[in-house]
């Protein structure tokens, strides 16, 4: 049965769908079958796969609106054994849309654990929000990973994030567990950088990966390309440290 993680931050810019590519491109690369998830109604981690958004008929709006098997929404990307569901910008009124369901929270869960016997990790992608979309991202996983910035502003709004996944986990998935928090955008140059890693501390007492993913050009650079960073250039800092970072996720 799959590992389901959710990359999760109600914040935006902070390389959650940087993270949520790469994982997944790297946990393929170390020979696991891995699916995309892409809840995230700005479909960056579908583009940043190479996927043409406009062109895209269906994704995962149909699936949780319109009832659409999940099955046939997935594509394959340039990675063996990796695929994706995409995301369009269609998905932006699915949060209003989702009110009028009775099982609002529980609609992609039940797609995703269709497909838990075909794939190793299925990871999802939520939105940049504590919104119905991020909070059906967190009831379908079973571990959420939270990808920080080093900065002071990006510690802004973890409290609501940790009270949000605490009452899910009392709620609607007892068997939730943070994986860890994720420091990105990393310079140990800077005392700043070192200060907000230890601040982190006082959220994820002993859940913080080891592996910080450094400020990197070659993983800004990428997206644009419509690659991973393993496909853009498997040899800058940016691509090491996924890379480390994946062995450490399945550690």
């Amino acid at each position: 049965m799959a590992r389901i993680i959710s990359i999760v931050n109600q914040k935006g810019g902070v390389g959650k769908t940087t993270s949520a590519i790469n994982i997944g491109a790297y946990l393929s690369y170390l020979g696991y079958k891995v699916l995309l998830v892409d809840i995230d109604p700005q479909a960056n981690a579908s583009s940043g796969l190479g996927k043409n958004i406009r062109k895209i008929k269906r994704g995962i709006y149909d699936v949780i609106i319109d009832d659409h098997p999940i099955e046939d929404v997935i594509l394959k990307t340039k990675h063996r054994d990796y695929c994706l569901v995409p995301s369009h910008v269609d998905l932006a009124g699915a949060n209003v849309e989702l009110v009028n369901f009775s099982d609002r929270e529980y609609i992609l869960g039940r797609k995703v654990s269709q497909l838990e016997s075909n794939y190793d990790f299925i990871i999802i992608d939520c939105p940049p929000s504590l919104g119905l979309l991020t909070i059906n991202g967190i009831v379908a996983c079973q571990e959420v990973i939270v990808p920080v910035q080093a900065e002071y502003y990006a510690l802004e709004g973890l409290g609501q994030l940790m009270e949000t996944i605490d009452l899910i986990k009392e709620n609607l998935n007892p068997d939730l567990e943070i994986l860890g928090a994720l420091i990105t955008m990393f310079d140990s140059k800077y005392k700043l950088s070192r200060d907000v890693f230890h601040e982190l501390y006082k959220y994820f007492p002993n859940k913080i990966f080891r592996t910080t993913i450094p400020r990197c050009i070659k993983l800004a650079e990428s997206p644009s390309h419509g690659k991973s960073i393993l496909k853009y250039d498997k040899k800058s800092r940016g691509a090491k440290a996924y890379h480390k970072l994946s062995r450490e996720i399945l550690e």
